[in-house]
């Protein structure tokens, strides 16, 4: 029957008196009209429907009083239903997914009311959307909250929940299905590439391909029987399964106005949606990241891995096990950097500097987190997995997974076995991850003890004591030790060693009574001072190669117990910067000049040159040095000792000493240095080993030779040299 001759019935029936809905078909009730047993009203003789507000048109439709599903111009339907002022229908209007009802004579369906058995067509299966939604006019399994769906409102590529329960009200969501996280269309999975999307408000239009009007807000888990199977077959997928969080909680958690938000059961996320970390810009792992930008900070800037990473740590708040973390990392891949290159060109089946430097950080990172810690490996695919899409997207992010799975099919042990050379210096370099150069220089170096080439490469993998060195006349080792919590140093009578912590924080270290300083310098120091002269020492002392001050600061501490001074010479002016801090309130001139040609009057008692070098024996505290250094390196620096050594040896006195020490074991650096100048110049070589009084297993002399799995400290070597 066309809407016409409905219309042109119920005229005739008005006419006659005969109430439009009187033709019912009757339901064995004497007198009662089908539905007359429905709930009551509370209007005394009302009709159940008899109560809806009238809409001011001649004939309209009983059922004109529902509400719509999308938002209007006067602020959507949640908003109206708040103030009782939901709008009828006008006749002709066309209800979202439903055909036109106004009027008709058809039975209402009885599983259209919220409890109401569902259909056998209406049940979850295969005819369900992508994401378990209904289609086309299929309804759900569960009650609505709100009015139908259209047609069009089918579940698109990731749609975004939230953005969905904010524009369109979170009451027209089904109950069944509350949603823990959200993704847009610029978040799916993909190569990278970020797709523009253009969200709907509470007024645009919307089209068959928008997916953005009314009825939008219903979530798309599906219903509750199949959701189990699909988490189910989602596990494995690693990152992209994990809760996004709580960012939308706010617009899914609202409701009507005048309504609290329903409480409902918690639920896993959806795992077809990106976790927040998958998001490019958003904060991943903080300990992590952090290392992460070490890394990538020491790889673009050169920088030092032992000065980023405590400013980066305070910058951003970071302390207690996360620091620990943070500071495991980033040492440990930067220390391991040609051991896990070699396992990450093995799986990626391409050479490393084949790869993206940025990728190629995130790879150590997690490599090192598989084969030289506790990580459990799903933690360490997982999260480096997550550094990767949060700044390069999904595309990347699957190299790296599929690198760090390869990676995690076997163990250090097993890598090792297949990638290390044959020959055992090689082996041994592999094993501790250093380059073979530097294994060999430090066999070299120990000589007939190189069978200890193993202890030496493993103690230099190992995280390093702090050490203390107390002011002289201001806090002995005892007091600082007291007062740090720290221990009494085993050579140096002014050390102390610290377990662990920031000692920047120390009140000692703050006042300036104490100060950072391996125990290995603090020997050389005193060397200087304990040599013996041939004359009186009248008090004129100088550190050559004085930056960053260390050593600047114990001798003018020294010096100042007997009234002396201490001429300190450092060619570039931010480190010079550093030695007049160091040297603050102490007897130490500070000079900006270079030590070949520092401009200085001779006559020096005492000349320490501390040479610049290629800093092997501080690898420990360095970590990324060893990766920084070649062997051309070598012949470079030799030149410039050769010339620092002679610039001393013209400055200090007849009688006067001239203490030459490198943090570099290599042989070239030192006893060939030393050797050669002594040859040129006639220069008595002292034994220096008298002058470390209880150090023990110096070498052979008469140059003393410090190691770390010797002495703890680091592989210092110096040499005493007189003028006659």
């Amino acid at each position: 029957m066309s809407a016409s001759d409905r219309r042109r019935r119920r005229e005739a029936d008005a006419a006659k008196g005969v109430s439009p809905r009187d033709d019912r078909k009757p339901t064995g009730k004497s007198g009662a009209s089908p539905r007359d047993d429905r709930k009551p009203t509370g209007k005394s003789g009302a009709s159940p429907r008899d109560d809806r507000k009238p809409t001011g048109k001649s004939g309209a439709s009983p059922r004109d009083d529902r509400k719509i599903t999308g938002k209007n111009v006067d602020g959507g339907w949640a908003a109206r239903a708040a103030k009782g002022t939901t709008t009828p229908r006008a006749e002709g209007d066309r209800w979202t997914g439903r055909d036109d009802r106004g009027g008709s004579d058809r039975p209402r369906r009885d599983d259209s009311r919220p409890g109401a058995a569902r259909r056998s067509d209406d049940r979850p299966g295969f005819t369900r959307g992508a994401q378990g939604r209904d289609v086309g006019n299929q309804r759900g399994d569960a009650p609505r909250t709100g009015a139908p769906r259209r047609e069009d409102d089918r579940p698109g590529f990731g749609r975004n929940a939230g953005d969905r329960a904010q524009n369109h009200g979170a009451g027209d969501r089904r109950d069944d299905a509350p949603r823990s996280a959200s993704r847009r269309e610029d978040d799916r999975p993909g190569f990278g590439g970020k797709a523009p999307a253009q969200r709907g408000g509470a007024t645009a239009p919307r089209g068959a391909a928008g997916r953005g009007g009314a009825g939008e807000g219903r979530s798309d888990r599906g219903s509750r029987p199949d959701r189990g199977a699909r988490e189910a077959d989602s596990r494995g997928r690693g990152a992209a399964g994990r809760d996004a969080g709580a960012r939308d909680a706010g617009a899914r958690g609202a409701g009507p106005a005048g309504t609290a938000p329903a409480q409902r059961r918690p639920e896993r996320p959806d795992p077809s949606v990106p976790s927040p970390r998958k998001r490019r810009g958003e904060p991943v792992d903080p300990a992590r990241e952090v290392a992460l930008d070490v890394l990538r900070a020491v790889r673009e800037r050169d920088a030092y891995a032992n000065l980023a990473l405590p400013k980066l740590l305070r910058e951003r708040k970071i302390s207690g096990r996360d620091a620990a973390f943070a500071t495991e990392l980033t040492y440990g891949a930067s220390r391991s950097q040609g051991q896990l290159d070699a396992v990450i060109s093995a799986c990626a089946g391409r050479p490393v500097d084949e790869i993206d430097g940025p990728i190629l950080d995130i790879l150590r990172l997690g490599v090192y987190q598989l084969l030289r810690t506790r990580t459990g490996a799903h933690a360490a695919v997982d999260t480096s997995v997550d550094l990767a899409s949060a700044e390069f997207g999904q595309g990347r992010a699957g190299f790296v997974n599929a690198v760090l799975r390869r990676a995690g099919e076997k163990t250090a042990e097993e890598w090792i076995a297949e990638l290390a050379p044959a020959d055992p210096v090689g082996k041994l370099a592999f094993e501790h991850a250093h380059p073979k150069w530097i294994a060999q220089s430090f066999a070299d170096a120990l000589g007939a003890q190189a069978g200890e080439l193993d202890a030496l490469l493993k103690a230099d993998d190992e995280r390093p004591v702090v050490h203390l060195v107390a002011r002289p006349g201001e806090i002995t080792s005892e007091e600082l030790a007291l007062v740090t919590g720290g221990e009494e140093g085993r050579w140096s009578p002014y050390a102390v060693y610290l377990d662990g912590g920031d000692p920047g924080l120390l009140e000692p270290v703050r006042d300036g009574i104490a100060s950072v300083q391996d125990e290995g310098s603090q020997l050389v120091a005193l060397a200087l001072t304990r040599a013996p002269l041939e004359g009186p020492d009248k008090g004129r002392w100088l550190d050559l190669c004085a930056g960053p001050g260390g050593k600047a600061a114990l001798l003018g501490a020294l010096a100042a117990i007997d009234l002396f001074t201490v001429d300190a010479v450092e060619p570039a002016e931010h480190r010079a910067e550093l030695v007049r801090k160091s040297t603050r309130n102490l007897p130490v001139t500070v000079h900006v000049a270079d030590g070949r040609d520092s401009g200085l009057t001779p006559g020096y008692d005492r000349v320490l040159v501390d040479a610049p070098c290629t800093g092997l024996g501080a690898l420990r505290r360095r970590p990324e040095a060893r990766w920084r250094r070649t062997p051309a390196d070598v012949a470079e620096l030799v030149t410039l000792q050769r010339e620092l050594l002679t610039a001393a040896w013209d400055l200090v006195r007849p009688g006067g000493v001239v203490v030459y020490s490198t943090c570099s074991p290599h042989l070239a650096e030192t006893v060939s240095v030393v050797a050669d100048f002594v040859r040129r110049t006639g220069a008595e070589e002292l034994d220096s080993r008298e002058f470390l009084p209880g150090v023990t297993d110096l070498g052979d002399g008469p140059s003393a030779q410090l190691w770390p799995h010797r002495h703890g400290t680091d592989a210092m070597f110096l040499a005493t040299l007189r003028k006659k």
